[in-house]
């Protein structure tokens, strides 16, 4: 499923604009609203939300938002079977590229343990830029797939996506392989974050940069802290192979803030 981060995302990852806090309404009718809590919590469906603000969208090291603030936010409906749907959004820099100021993405899969301390994640997402340069095909699909597992302290994830040819590819494919590990410190909220990809096809970030090598590396290393149970802020360094293009290739630090709800 997508998260704010957009590795997938992620990882299309795709960090996303802070939300207001629900507001409780008080009744007097306990009963019924305990009949509706409890309705609510055998239900087979669970809806999920993030929401975040962070200094700069990062796309497999690239930033997308032209190193500006970028505002993201996403939904997930999940069934008990380990299937679900979802969408995710973000600001961009509609200035410098053609997408135009938005980009959405809208994807379904499945997930669930296969073994003891192994999860699978497979699925279909769709990139659309609703307000991009009219007359251009822009929007494109992406099928991919992970592997999770906990290996000590270490909760380690390696993933594959894959984009056929498409015209809004320039009619090449795009395969993207990555790897991400995260470790919690003892008796603290932080938890520490490392990722490591390899692109190859149109979305290598050489190629992006204007040269004609068609693969290359992103890399990050980052740290978590968690503030409650739902609000999260992080640290990242983030860089890719290639030239470094200010405020588009460039290495960055990124600041982010985000809410689950």
């Amino acid at each position: 499923m997508r998260t704010s981060s957009k590795t997938i995302l992620g990882s299309k990852a795709k960090s996303t604009f802070v939300g207001l806090s629900a507001i409780l309404l008080a009744s007097t009718a306990a009963p019924a609203f305990a009949q509706d809590e409890e309705a609510e919590s055998t239900s087979s469906i669970t809806i999920s939300g993030n929401a975040a603000v962070t200094s700069d969208y990062r796309f497999r090291g690239v930033s997308l938002s032209g190193g500006d603030i970028a505002i993201q936010g996403g939904i997930d409906i999940s069934h008990e079977s380990g299937f679900y749907i979802g969408t995710w959004g973000s600001s961009l820099e509609g200035k410098i590229n053609p997408y135009g100021g938005v980009e959405l993405d809208v994807y379904g899969g499945w997930s669930g343990e296969v073994t003891s301390g192994v999860t699978v994640d497979v699925g279909l997402l769709y990139y659309l830029y609703p307000n991009g340069v009219k007359g251009v095909d822009l929007d494109y699909f992406e099928p991919y797939a992970s592997v999770a597992a906990t290996i000590g302290p270490v909760e380690a994830t390696v993933g594959v996506a894959w984009a056929p040819k498409q015209d809004s590819l320039g009619n090449d494919d795009n395969l993207y392989l990555y790897t991400d590990l995260s470790a919690g410190i003892p008796n603290t909220p932080i938890t520490l974050n490392g990722h490591l990809g390899y692109t190859k096809g149109a979305l290598a970030p050489p190629l992006l940069a204007g040269t004609a090598d068609d693969s290359g590396l992103d890399y990050s290393v980052g740290a978590d802290w968690a503030i409650t149970g739902n609000l999260t802020a992080s640290i990242m360094y983030t860089g890719v192979e290639g030239p470094s293009i200010n405020s588009f290739t460039d290495d960055a630090v990124v600041f982010t803030l985000g809410v689950s709800f």
